[in-house]
């Protein structure tokens, strides 16, 4: 929609400030060591890991952690034992949010969730409140820059991708998540500089909201992000530009 912005398109705006590189850095690691741990280390057999290995690049993390990261999870080297945990709950105007995290204390996390949530005017859920209002996607952003729509479409349908759609600053380019390796690949290949790329939980519907209200939803949103457990955060909002 002209004129408005998805929470995607603003938090992947927002870039990693050198302060922040740390943080970026130790989600990354838990994901490549849980995927490791369920999956193996083999990132060719392991879908999980290959995706991890894959961001841990794009963030230009040595290799020396990758592997590290990875011999702690095959238990190669000792490390702390994390579990996959996944939220759901509504913030400010019914905005639908979704998040995943990585942590060693369910029960420490849920706590600070739901205080997260209450100090922001916002409501946790159970788990399934929110989650059919979102499909889990490919996720890959292009800017605007790169190519010509007509032949990024090409490309992306040619390799097996869904759909693209021309944001504020990027093409946002959407993926069977089976697909999206593969659809990554071709755009690698093809030297099609990407911003980000990522299996994502997409709304099939979005609220739009006011900037009052905007305001009151990016803080809820920022402040679980701040959260050092979680590693994803998805809304079904659209911000009035």
């Amino acid at each position: 929609m002209s004129g408005h912005n998805k929470w995607s398109s603003i938090k992947h705006k927002k870039g990693k400030a050198d302060a922040a590189r740390g943080r970026v850095f130790s989600r990354i690691i838990r994901e490549i060591t849980v995927a490791a741990k369920n999956g193996g280390g083999d990132p060719d057999s392991n879908a999980r890991l290959r995706s991890a290995i894959s961001a841990a690049k794009a963030e230009n993390m040595p290799a020396d952690n990758i592997t590290r990261a990875i011999k702690r999870g095959t238990g190669e080297l000792p490390g702390v034992s994390y579990e996959d945990v996944q939220y759901e709950g509504y913030g400010p105007a019914g905005v639908a949010v979704m998040l995943t995290g990585l942590t060693d204390n369910k029960n420490r996390m849920t706590s600070e969730i739901r205080h997260i949530f209450d100090r922001h005017n916002g409501n946790l859920g159970a788990n399934g409140c929110v989650g059919w209002m979102f499909h889990k996607k490919g996720y890959i952003t292009v800017p605007l820059s790169a190519m010509q729509e007509d032949a990024l479409l090409e490309a992306v349908l040619g390799a097996g991708g869904d759909d693209l759609q021309k944001a504020e600053e990027v093409y946002e380019i959407t993926t069977a998540p089976e697909a999206f390796d593969d659809v990554k690949t071709a755009l690698e290949a093809a030297k099609v500089p990407i911003a980000s790329a990522e299996i994502s939980m997409i709304p099939q519907n979005s609220i739009t909201v006011d900037a009052k209200e905007g305001e009151k939803i990016i803080r809820l949103l920022e402040a679980i992000e701040d959260h050092d457990d979680v590693q994803h955060v998805w809304a079904n909002a659209e911000f009035a530009g």
